[in-house]
């Protein structure tokens, strides 16, 4: 974190240290990365984490195609510590590694999976036109449904906020991940 310092665990305020205790606390077993420069403004901390917590945990989408939406938004970014962070969920989640390695090399995935399929396509389409075609929408709402449509678009936002938080604070990849990414 070259931009800004984490905040000290150690020397934390009133009002960051329940936002701390809740995030180490929860399902991420600890504060890094993007999280940690937001502990800087604890009541952001706490609606981002919030938000954070409901797009990678609970949303309706299969683990495996909420992790290929977040590959998919740190490739845009070029957010080296988003991709080193979830390349291993998605691969446990069961995403293929020849999609993960095609997404890296900005080639189109070989999809076996028609879910997988649109969610790549709702989210590269979303990127290039800013917006979703009717029928790109009623074919994912018909096969994944509205609900999925909405979670999509939150993790989409969410990991947006993510992505951006990386490269503005110039978050480094977790220790120990070899860079995958171009730098620009």
């Amino acid at each position: 974190m070259k931009r800004l310092t984490p905040v000290d665990p150690n020397n934390l305020t009133d009002s960051q240290r329940p936002v701390y205790d809740r995030i180490a606390n929860g399902p991420r077993k600890g504060v890094r990365g993007p999280l940690a420069i937001w502990l800087h403004r604890p009541e952001l901390a706490e609606c981002a984490q919030a938000l954070g917590r409901y797009c990678r945990y609970n949303t309706c989408l299969d683990p495996r195609l909420s992790e290929l939406a977040i590959l998919l938004m740190g490739r845009h970014w070029l957010a080296e510590y988003e991709w080193a962070a979830h390349k291993p969920f998605a691969l446990e989640a069961g995403l293929a590694p020849n999609i993960i390695d095609a997404i890296r090399d900005v080639q189109l995935p070989a999809f076996e999976n028609a879910d997988e399929a649109l969610v790549y396509r709702f989210i590269t389409e979303l990127h290039a036109k800013r917006a979703i075609s009717d029928s790109l929408y009623a074919e994912f709402t018909e096969l994944l449904g509205t609900d999925a449509a909405v979670d999509l678009v939150g993790i989409a936002g969410y990991y947006t906020l993510i992505s951006m938080t990386i490269k503005v604070f110039e978050v480094p990849p977790p220790a120990g991940a070899t860079p995958e990414l171009p730098t620009t």
